[in-house]
């Protein structure tokens, strides 16, 4: 492929934001629970299609993996 051909980095994160978009809509209309991460919380709820969430738990640890393995090494 040559680099003319190639989409820009926007084009890419607006292509995924909408994928992301339309899966959530086709799994509200199909009644299946959606997994949702809060990440001020830090804490992950099953949604309803509706609209009701139940605490599912909390991060198991904090710090990016390679923060954690450099520590250990």
């Amino acid at each position: 492929m040559k680099r003319e051909e190639y989409i820009s980095d926007e084009m890419v994160v607006k292509r995924v934001n909408e994928a992301v978009r339309i899966e959530l809509e086709k799994k509200r209309a199909m009644d299946v629970p959606i997994i949702i991460y809060d990440g001020e919380t830090q804490t992950i709820y099953q949604e309803n299609s509706d609209g009701s969430r139940v605490e599912v738990g909390k991060r198991m640890r904090k710090g990016r993996y390679s923060e954690r393995a450099a520590k250990k090494a």
